[in-house]
């Protein structure tokens, strides 16, 4: 459909997607000095775009409610206008709340691209939950769109109401984490099994979840650990109750031994709930170690040279995913901190570019400098939400006013061929290498621990280094 013919103009057959393109280049003219739309040209040997009269193209492009020029949508309208015309038939017939609802369509609005919005009301599940937002069935509230089901449609709301402010901001992985919980609590019929599972979910996860949250920020890893962590703790104490008739309370080393002896390493996540239950004083006798993974996933150097340079030079992902493999690549950064990125992080003075992502902004050699800063002028999703309000995040999300999620980056870079693990790992023992094991850290934003560990591994420990009075400016 996007690549069939939609009009022919003097010197030009323009498909859809081209005649779409064409007609929001706004300026003004310079053959004529028209301010408007500027869809054609002179000629082929002249680039610059001109107005419609101009470049000889006939017809009528000017939208019979707001007088402006641009692509006519629906009976003489533009599609802005035939939306909001739209919009006030559902929302604003016999509304519990006008005011509420005005606001609602004027948010709806006000997006880049009006046409999405008209795609997206088609949907019937969209016109049911406008439908109950209008009879205030649904309020607009982030439980009354919770309780409104769940969905895209539904996320794609809630995130236009919370970038234009109808919403409060809130943490999404978060909000998801609470209703999950409360349904694995309800799941679970021994009440010797749920009491601590709930108590150590709520005063451990939850607790250190919310205090942690920030809006707009993704919690996606932290609930993933906390969800895996209650997930085993629930399975052990099943196991626990099951086979030898014994509580929390009651458990035993031996018992906690011949588990963790008797099944995948996965089972080693239950520690965290020994240290909680020891802090408790639910059961002070279990103790478990630390697991040691027996080896460190790296991949080859030159593998790792290999895919920084077809990320830096190649086609083989788009622009957002290739940034975001070369701060994995050349800085070892984990994938949830660089998609929480903001475009602030990136600074330029006396002609050098510099990132933040420790203590102090760290140099960004070329290539990678001029392929960072056209990322950050070329964005995607910087309008999504439409308005004022823009973006501060280094990979903005398709939602509005959030940032990409991180499993979005791991499935591409995977996709690719990158292990990531193994990556990041072997950047950062490069590093330490190269530099001392303590500037790193601070570099980067890692723990001495970590950075030592991995100076150890590779044969370097810096063990005389003395960190200097005027730290590292300069050093990467």
């Amino acid at each position: 459909m996007a690549n069939k013919l939609r009009v022919e103009w003097p010197g030009d057959h323009l498909c859809h997607s081209c005649f779409y393109i064409a007609m929001r280049i706004h300026g003004i003219c310079p053959s004529c000095g028209h301010e408007g739309v500027l869809p054609g040209r002179r000629n082929r040997t002249d680039p610059r775009p001109v107005c419609l009269t101009c470049a000889g193209i006939p017809g009528n492009y000017i939208c019979r409610t707001c007088r402006l020029e641009g692509e006519i949508y629906r009976s003489g309208h533009c599609s802005r206008c035939a939306l909001r015309e739209d919009l006030c038939k559902i929302l604003l017939h016999h509304p519990a709340d006008p005011v509420a609802m005005q606001a609602l369509i004027e948010v709806l609005c006000s997006v880049d691209r009006p046409e999405s919005i008209l795609t997206w009301k088609r949907n019937i599940k969209v016109l049911e939950l406008l439908g109950g937002i209008t009879s205030g069935a649904v309020p607009l509230t982030h439980e009354g769109l919770t309780a409104a089901g769940s969905g895209r449609h539904i996320d794609h709301l809630r995130s236009l109401l919370q970038h234009h402010g109808l919403l409060p901001q809130r943490d999404e992985h978060l909000a998801r984490f609470e209703v999950w919980l409360a349904d694995k609590l309800n799941a679970i019929d021994s009440p010797t099994v749920r009491a601590p599972t709930e108590q150590f979910a709520t005063w451990h996860h939850l607790r250190r979840l919310r205090s942690e949250s920030k809006p707009g920020q993704s919690s996606g890893g932290p609930v993933r650990s906390a969800k895996q962590e209650i997930t085993e703790t629930i399975k052990f104490l099943t196991w626990l109750q099951q086979t030898h008739q014994r509580t929390v309370g009651e458990c035993t080393q031996q018992d906690v031994d011949e588990y963790l002896a008797s099944g995948p390493t996965t089972r080693h996540l239950i520690r965290t709930f020994f240290v909680w239950a020891a802090k408790s004083k639910l059961n002070k006798s279990v103790q478990i170690g630390f697991r040691q993974a027996k080896t460190t996933p790296l991949i080859a150097q030159d593998h790792r040279l290999a895919w920084l340079k077809e990320l830096l030079t190649g086609d083989s992902e788009s622009l957002p995913y290739r940034v975001a493999g070369v701060l994995l690549l050349l800085y070892a950064q984990p994938l949830t901190k660089i998609a929480a990125l903001q475009a602030s992080a990136v600074s330029r003075a006396d002609g050098e570019t510099r990132i933040a992502l420790g203590k102090d902004p760290v140099p960004v050699p070329e290539p990678f400098a001029s392929q960072l800063n056209y990322h950050i002028r070329h964005r995607p999703n910087l309008r999504t939400a439409g308005g004022a309000v823009g973006t501060p995040w280094l990979f903005p999300s398709s939602r509005a006013g959030r940032h990409i999620d991180p499993q979005s980056i791991m499935k591409r870079l995977r996709t690719l061929g990158i292990d990531l693990q193994g990556a990041r790992n072997t950047a950062l023992q490069a590093l330490v290498t190269e530099i001392p094991a303590p500037v790193v850290a601070e570099m980067l934003g890692y723990s001495d621990q970590v950075t030592q560990k991995h100076a150890a591994e590779a044969g370097n420990t810096w063990a005389q280094y003395i960190r200097p009075a005027h730290q590292h400016r300069g050093a990467f």
